[in-house]
């Protein structure tokens, strides 16, 4: 019997609801649409698999970032369209930093509440939480919080930027606090695009604790079922004058085409980083955090894209992984290979008993090596003095 207040889905479909409710009713007040009626936030759930979790029961973090996903475009597609004009799709432009704060396991029930935080003329930012719940005993927790950014693609032309409908305030610092976590990303993703060149090299017989010996690549081939429904990738993208990136695909005869779905690129790279982090430390891994992740271009249907995964930094206990993704048009002779997205991820080593475990220590050997370990201590030490700074009580 289905558990009173979720969904029960026919064996063979997913167990996933979009509700246009809010996580709390305080959050449903907080803003709304341009017309007072369009709800500002949505919450999805599904039960959590075996499929969707490593040998340990513990759920892939590329499958929590795949809901999150999920639910941002929803609520940034309906909110886009929620006003007379031409139909568009959102699209993924970025994600911020993404926080793992529980681990979630075989059997529980995730609830994804997506809320919309800011407009600016051409971009949405959506906010999410995360939550578990224990359908046996009724106990719930936080597990993540995500921040998206999504631009609206005309339907008619996906090289057209419509404008975003705009949002009401229930406070005017709302706005303002919006407008500065904009223009922060702005700065954030410029500062990436100098790395867009690097790639990752394979050593020969590596040591055990090197940057060679754990690095790992997987390649896949871009088939349907890895495609959005509207044909549109919505994480893959290149500049323009909103201050994200949204989908330049040269085609302006305004056709769709069938691009990978960002949801999909986010899975596999937790995948590659997750094998990077197990191959390091040799026991089970689950992820703790993940920096801003940025697409740079995008991936289309019959395209062979490979997810590189390095070993960047180790603390005490936790390591940080560098993922790249490239894309290699087979079909197409006219391109080249070219960087797709890229992002740091943050693993933790856990024992049997999901206790915490000393991480063995990174050993950089070549000069670029050492020069992303240096990076990789000064990312980890900001973070650190972040989370003293918010933990301290307030006068």
């Amino acid at each position: 019997m289905a558990r009173p207040g979720l969904i029960h889905s026919p064996r063979g479909l997913p167990d996933t609801c979009a509700l246009p409710k809010p996580p709390a009713a305080a959050a449903a007040a907080s803003m709304s649409g341009p017309t007072g009626e369009t709800p500002s936030a949505i919450q999805i759930c599904r039960i959590m698999r075996p499929d969707d979790a490593n040998v340990a029961g513990n759920v892939h973090g590329g499958t929590i970032l795949k809901m999150i996903e999920e639910a941002g475009v929803i609520i940034s597609t309906r909110h886009c369209n929620s006003q007379n004009g031409e139909r568009c799709v959102a699209v993924l432009a970025r994600v911020e930093r993404t926080d793992f704060l529980s681990p979630m396991c075989i059997g529980e029930v995730a609830h994804v509440s997506a809320e919309i935080t800011y407009t600016s003329k051409h971009s949405v930012e959506v906010q999410v939480h995360v939550m578990s719940e224990n359908i046996l005993t009724g106990t719930k927790k936080l597990t993540n919080k995500a921040t998206l950014w999504y631009v609206p693609l005309s339907l008619k032309n996906v090289d057209k930027v419509l404008e975003v409908p705009p949002v009401v305030y229930a406070r005017q610092e709302q706005e303002e606090e919006g407008r500065r976590r904009y223009e922060a990303q702005k700065l954030e993703r410029m500062e990436t695009k100098w790395r867009n060149g690097d790639i990752v090299q394979p050593g020969l017989n590596p040591e055990p604790n090197t940057v060679s010996y754990s690095q790992s690549s997987l390649i896949h081939l871009v088939g349907p079922s890895d495609c959005t429904l509207h044909g549109f990738v919505h994480g893959d993208s290149s500049p323009n004058n909103t201050g994200l990136e949204v989908p330049n695909s040269g085609n302006t005869a305004g056709t769709q085409e069938d691009l990978l779905a960002p949801g999909v690129t986010m899975k596999l790279m937790d995948e590659v980083a997750g094998i990077v982090a197990a191959r390091h430390c040799k026991t089970n891994i689950v992820t703790a955090s993940v920096d801003a992740i940025n697409f740079h271009d995008k991936i289309r249907k019959g395209c062979v894209i490979t997810i590189s995964g390095r070993m960047t930094f180790t603390s005490n206990k936790s390591m940080e992984i560098e993922v790249l993704v490239d894309a290699d048009p087979v079909v197409d002779n006219t391109q080249r290979r070219y960087r797709a997205a890229s992002a740091f991820f943050t693993y933790v080593s856990l024992s049997q008993d999901g206790r915490s475990l000393p991480v063995p220590q990174l050993v950089p050997e070549t000069e670029d090596e050492k020069k992303r370990f240096e990076e990789g201590k000064g990312r980890y030490l900001q973070m650190k003095a972040k989370r003293q700074g918010q933990a301290e009580p307030q006068p």
